[in-house]
């Protein structure tokens, strides 16, 4: 392991000063993904500046909104009553994600940081253009089960590997961050990247920013929502495909939905344009499957995960049945 300085924070603007004093610094979290990286040298942080003791509180707004600190662990996020009671696929994908053991540690800010799970970014004795830019990328022509579908690039086809960032997006998100620049608002939709021709840069964040809490807006139809999680296996494994949906019915009519797709593309996708298709249509799985048809019109397989394009099609439509069958 690379040697490195370390730092505990005991406010935001002192985890900043402390980043900014030491080049190539990490904020450490839980620190279930960065010191894993670290063990492998595939993260080399000079320093290391511990926030692990900020932004812990969950907070209900006049409105009925949620603000989520980005120190809260996922064990107290998914079992936060008001998550669960209004925002239940959240606390249903936070559970799918990891060992009990990995949720009491891991924290809201570390999980949206998180990096691919792609065996090639993690052997360093193959070419992957996330760790070495310009080296190339040997998931395209190798073992690609697990890759992405939507949104690759002939430079990464890595996917993002989180349950809880998949369930944020589909419930409009904001991400509060600050830096040496002050503070600003992102929508989680907007905070990942795709890969294009710069796949080493997974999130829109600037040097220096620290993530610091978490918004979720009103939105009362989300408490009739739910997350399902497609693996190889029914524990400890990554999604294959995941859908996060939520669905609001009207005289029998979808008046609302949302719906995002884990295990796709490099970030976790909106389903914009499935989206769109469905509102003010009957919640049937003629209508369902049009609409998935429609968003993955673009998906592209590689040798070995082209079965995850009719998969991602028949979560969808299981999924809003799911939901339909429920408020009928």
């Amino acid at each position: 392991m690379t040697p490195f300085s370390y730092a505990r924070a005991d406010d935001v603007p002192g985890a900043i000063a402390l980043a900014g004093a030491t080049p190539d610094a990490k904020y450490l979290g839980g620190g279930t993904n960065l010191v894993d990286l670290m063990r492998e040298t595939i993260e080399r942080p000079a320093a290391l500046v511990d926030v692990t003791g900020l932004s812990r509180e969950i907070t209900v707004g006049a409105d009925g909104g949620v603000v989520i600190g980005a120190g809260v662990t996922n064990t107290a996020l998914a079992a936060d009553r008001t998550i669960r009671a209004h925002y239940p696929m959240l606390s249903r994908a936070i559970l799918a994600g990891a060992s009990a053991q990995i949720r009491n540690v891991a924290t809201v800010g570390g999980n949206l940081l998180q990096r691919t799970r792609c065996g090639y970014f993690y052997d360093d004795a193959a070419r992957c253009n996330k760790r070495v830019p310009g080296a190339g990328c040997d998931a395209i022509g190798g073992f690609n089960r697990i890759h992405a579908i939507l949104g690759a690039s002939p430079s990464c086809v890595a996917t993002h590997p989180s349950d809880m960032c998949v369930a944020l997006a589909a419930l409009d998100a904001q991400v509060r961050v600050a830096g040496p620049g002050g503070e600003r608002t992102i929508a989680l939709v907007d905070l990942h990247r795709l890969p294009g021709s710069t796949p080493e840069r997974d999130t829109e964040l600037q040097p220096g920013e620290l993530i610091v809490s978490v918004a979720l807006p009103a939105l009362p139809f989300a408490a009739h929502s739910t997350y399902r999680k497609v693996r190889d296996r029914a524990s400890y494994a990554f999604a294959l495909i995941s859908v996060a949906a939520a669905l609001e019915l009207e005289n029998g009519a979808i008046k609302d939905v949302r719906i995002a797709l884990g295990g796709v593309a490099h970030k976790p996708w909106r389903a914009f344009k499935a989206e769109a298709a469905l509102r003010g249509q009957a919640p049937s799985e003629v209508n369902v499957r049009a609409a998935a048809e429609l968003e993955l019109a673009d998906a592209a397989g590689l040798r070995d995960n082209g079965f995850k394009i009719e998969l991602t099609k028949r979560a969808i439509v299981a999924t809003l049945a799911e939901l339909s069958g429920e408020q009928a």
